[in-house]
């Protein structure tokens, strides 16, 4: 199921999005402001975010610019009471995909939410099938040759985010970022010690996850 984050500080307007989504299919989280939305990232796979621009602790157009650093193929959809040509400019150049007015029509949203995941390409089973290996990421199972590998949250995050765009280098950076968190403490190496592990887990005859000198890691498919 597609996962969308609503991050609106309005609580009425928050509850109206989400139970209007949910009945439309989409699994919705919510956050009142861009703060605990980081967090969000932090622990969830997250397929589409919808910000406000004006809210506390963290305005949407900051949260964009933090998000699109470590997510940049996520589409974002941002909402806003001002409508002037410099609003919408900043919208945009903070990463956002698209732009809505308040008052939001809930069949333009939906209308707009499809489009921006059919260009995404994202489907909803959230699934990674190859010949002879599974991610699945509802279950968070792994699945090579047919037998179950074990694997950490972090480890499955980690290979399912490297397979999820084949043949895209990922930087140590990137990957810190997203799996880790923006305030975690570890380190670079954190990133090369689990990429040994799946390495030695998962010997796959269908994907090779390669080291790019200099930048980072990429997944190659044979």
């Amino acid at each position: 199921m597609i996962k969308i984050l609503i991050i609106e500080d309005d609580y009425n307007i928050r509850k109206l999005f989400s139970k209007y989504l949910s009945y439309q299919g989409y699994q919705t989280i919510e956050a009142e402001d861009g703060e605990k939305a980081i967090r969000i990232f932090e622990n969830e796979h997250i397929d589409l975010m919808i910000t406000d621009i004006m809210m506390p602790l963290m305005d949407g157009i900051t949260l964009t610019h933090r998000i699109r650093r470590s997510h940049p193929e996520l589409p974002i959809l941002m909402l806003t009471a001002l409508d002037s040509f410099d609003d919408k400019e900043k919208g945009f150049m903070s990463g956002a995909d698209d732009y809505m007015v308040k008052p939001i029509d809930l069949n333009e949203m939906l209308l707009r939410i499809k489009a921006l995941l059919r260009r995404y390409q994202i489907v909803s089973s959230n699934k990674i099938e190859l010949k002879n290996f599974l991610l699945d990421y509802q279950s968070g199972e792994c699945i090579l040759n047919g037998i179950h590998v074990e694997l950490t949250r972090k480890e499955f995050l980690l290979i399912f985010k490297l397979l999820s765009s084949p043949n895209k280098i990922y930087t140590r950076e990137q990957l810190m970022n997203e799996i880790w968190g923006y305030d975690s403490e570890s380190y670079d190496r954190t990133v090369d010690t689990h990429i040994k592990r799946l390495r030695e887990s998962i010997n796959s005859e269908d994907f090779e996850i390669i080291t790019v000198r200099g930048l980072g890691y990429k997944a190659v498919l044979k």
